[in-house]
């Protein structure tokens, strides 16, 4: 009961702050709300294109059978039908997989929450991504790549403000984000433990995914946080100043010539030039022979963490740069155009960050920056009162200052 009596008052609450807030648009938005920083933050963008009166998800243009039949996600779901099917019927939920667009392709629930579901299609065909129904689990966690629960007025749509839904992301073996896993009930039903289920059936759902999955093709250099080269799914077992080669040609559009190459490798250090020029002969077999000769470039681009990182910061998309920075530059090496382009990256990261609204991107990011005080107090700052992860901003904080 007394269970009960909190869900109620947390509904009603969050009625009063939609209330005050989304009728009144964006403008309202700007200033401070009481609602999760996150879901305030996924109003304002949602009530550029959605209406809050809406009845009902919009349809997919595209047929959705054939979309089902040919996705990834079909065989992996299909083996554990029966899980999910134990799992809504036990607890009252439907469960309902999308793609990476937020297109609902599958769907299952008993027959009284698949009709109340369907009422604001939440099936086969519903758009559910934020630029077509606003706020939602499913919104949330296809852009961040993270799970999210969004519980009754939290969603924009009012039709929605019955719910609560529980959602994790499943990324393909290569780390692709492939669509989501929702499962959604009445929010008299709101449990702790769904999220935990959701996350368990995910990983279950990936684990088929990535055991049935090829090895990936072509050669990938991973250069933040550690140092490795993978070919066709095989490590290739390289000194670290060959890593610390691969790295900076992969970092250059434009090669480099032996000379500038030498400098930044070995900077003012008296080495022969047939040292480098013996590395490169290594490195030449070890990926296949695709470095040029006259100038060192890779014929064709080298996969390489550090180089998506920086596409993303370029093109705006912290989302990603946070998701894919998982530590310093080779963090252990003393070479010159190493260190440059290391404090380059963490100049580049630290400031975006700290320049974003949302806390998501200071929380992952403190991940890889233990130390970085101002960071976690730029968490901190931005996380509500009553935010669960403030407890971890708050012990980041506490071990960077002892340090």
């Amino acid at each position: 009961m007394a269970s009960q009596l909190t869900l109620s008052a947390q509904r009603a609450a969050l009625e009063r702050e939609w209330a005050q807030w989304v009728p009144a648009g964006e403008s309202a938005l700007g200033r401070s709300s009481g609602v999760r920083a996150e879901v305030a933050q996924s109003w304002l963008r949602s009530l550029r294109t959605v209406d809050p009166g809406r009845d009902c998800a919009p349809e997919s243009e595209t047929d959705i059978g054939p979309k089902w039949a040919e996705s990834p996600l079909r065989g992996p779901v299909s083996e554990l039908k029966d899980q999910l099917h134990s799992v809504a019927d036990d607890a009252g939920y439907v469960a309902a997989v999308t793609d990476a667009s937020g297109t609902i392709l599958w769907t299952y629930g008993g027959p009284v929450m698949r009709r109340r579901a369907e009422q604001v299609n939440f099936a086969p065909g519903g758009r559910w991504d934020e630029a077509h129904m606003g706020t939602n689990a499913l919104s949330l966690a296809l852009r961040t790549d993270r799970p999210h629960t969004v519980f009754s007025a939290e969603h924009l749509v009012a039709a929605l403000h019955g719910w609560v839904c529980y959602c994790a992301p499943i990324r393909a073996a290569d780390g692709t984000l492939l669509g989501v896993l929702d499962l959604s009930t009445t929010w008299k039903r709101s449990h702790p433990l769904a999220m935990a289920t959701v996350r368990t059936m995910t990983s279950a759902i990936e684990a088929k995914l990535h055991a049935a999955a090829p090895a990936p093709a072509g050669m990938r250099l991973t250069c933040l946080g550690t140092g490795r080269l993978m070919r066709d799914g095989t490590p290739i077992r390289l000194r670290p100043r060959q890593l610390e080669i691969l790295t900076l040609l992969a970092l250059s559009d434009d090669g480099y010539s032996h000379e500038r190459l030498h400098y930044a490798v070995y900077g003012d250090r008296a080495v022969g030039a047939s040292t480098l020029k013996s590395e490169m002969s290594y490195l030449r077999r070890a990926t296949g022979g695709d470095i040029t000769n006259r100038v060192y470039r890779f014929t064709t681009p080298l996969s390489c963490d550090a180089l998506d990182v920086l596409h993303a910061l370029e093109s705006g998309d912290l989302d990603t740069a946070v998701r894919l920075y998982h530590g310093p530059l080779l963090p252990d090496s003393e070479t010159p155009g190493i260190t440059e382009w290391r404090d380059y990256l963490a100049v580049a990261m630290r400031n975006a960050v700290l320049a974003s609204p949302d806390p998501h991107h200071a929380l992952t990011y403190g991940e890889a920056a233990p130390d970085d005080i101002a960071v976690h107090e730029h968490a901190l700052m931005l996380l509500p009162a009553r935010d669960p992860r403030r407890a971890v901003a708050t012990a980041r904080l506490h071990s960077a200052q002892r340090a």
